[in-house]
């Protein structure tokens, strides 16, 4: 039976524990030329002990930015930057991939250079606001992609994929959650084209499956991972079916030789079950925990055998040792929200240790 602190193989690199640090957005890169700094290289350093690091979200394109002061991988400036970051987590013994997000309709032209607009699978606009530069402004609708700027979108997420094994990360993870870009063509509310990449079901989840495709064609399917949270309504998502959606976008997935399946569980833990069972790789559980944070006792999800790692995303931010922590049972240092983006230091690099 396995347990957390065992390690893992993922799809040839070995991983010390079986606990990783789930993805989060902390909007601290440079404003002009969206660059990771040494203060991130410290971040993500100091929290090297997880089995598995996976970054913040990490724009594929410039259109593809939706927040403030968020990271790229699309310019050699970039690619030079996060070395400094991946260097800095293998000195400590981590492995470390970045992710890879496309923000897609959720965002605002004020964010992006020029007449850069934001893009979409349909011209359906987001509910709400997204926080800029300015101020909070509200979503606008975005511009439909042409089929033409889909298959160069789907390169953009290539040739970040490539910039990310440049910059010496260990492996990317598609963003296909959170109703971000290719989780907006897996929807059937903000995905309304009647052409090859919407209507039914092969048709919404084409563009996840050919971004994968061409992301392991680029740098190999053993350094690529695929995250997703079926029946999230995050971003003002809507699926129909997302049994049907969710089993058949692995079964497409599953002959690409990808190195895991990530899941960000919503209540259905029935489909969690399924995927777990029908996905032939390593399965990432980030559980659903709401309105609490995942805890301690989501480790034994391991030993069950649900899941062969398990994902914390905010107590990563208060406890960067936290495999220590957890492995000693406590003591936890509380995540403070009102620090999670922006700002300096503070509520990034200064929570302490164990070791104090």
């Amino acid at each position: 039976m396995a347990n957390a602190f065992d390690t893992h193989d993922l799809a040839g690199t070995k991983l010390a524990n079986r606990i990783a640090m789930a993805p989060m957005t902390r909007s601290r890169a440079t404003t002009d030329g969206a660059t990771p700094t040494e203060l991130t290289a410290t971040y993500y350093a100091q929290r090297a002990s997880a089995g598995l690091i996976i970054t913040e979200g990490t724009q594929p394109s410039v259109v593809g930015q939706g927040y403030t002061n968020t990271p790229g991988l699309h310019s050699e400036e970039q690619v030079a930057a996060w070395r400094t970051v991946t260097d800095a987590v293998h000195a400590e013994g981590g492995v470390i991939f970045a992710q890879l997000m496309h923000t897609g309709r959720i965002g605002h032209p004020s964010l992006l250079p020029g007449d850069l607009h934001p893009v979409a699978p349909s011209a359906v606009k987001a509910d709400g606001q997204v926080f800029t530069y300015e101020g909070p402004k509200d979503y606008v609708t975005p511009r439909e992609l042409t089929e033409p700027e889909i298959i160069d979108t789907i390169a953009d997420f290539a040739t970040a994929a490539r910039n990310a094994i440049a910059a010496g990360f260990d492996g990317v993870e598609i963003h296909g959650a959170n109703g971000y870009l290719v989780h907006q063509f897996l929807s059937s509310n903000v995905n309304v084209r009647t052409d090859g990449w919407g209507g039914d079901t092969e048709g919404r989840i084409r563009f996840g499956v050919e971004v994968a495709a061409a992301i392991a064609a680029a740098i190999g399917g053993d350094k690529v991972g695929f995250r997703v949270s079926p029946a999230n309504p995050y971003g003002g998502i809507a699926e129909e079916n997302p049994h049907e959606l969710y089993l058949t976008l692995v079964e497409r997935l599953a002959p690409l030789g990808l190195a895991y399946l990530h899941i960000m569980e919503g209540p259905d833990r029935e489909l969690t079950g399924k995927l777990r069972a029908q996905w032939p790789a390593t399965l990432i559980l980030n559980p659903f925990t709401y309105p609490d944070a995942t805890g301690p006792e989501a480790l034994k999800l391991i030993e069950d055998g649900a899941a062969d790692l398990i994902a914390f995303g905010s107590q990563f931010i208060a406890n960067p040792d936290l495999p220590a922590r957890l492995a000693a049972g406590g003591p936890f240092n509380t995540p403070d929200p009102n620090k999670f983006y922006g700002g300096d230091h503070t509520g990034y690099t200064d929570y302490p240790t164990l070791a104090g």
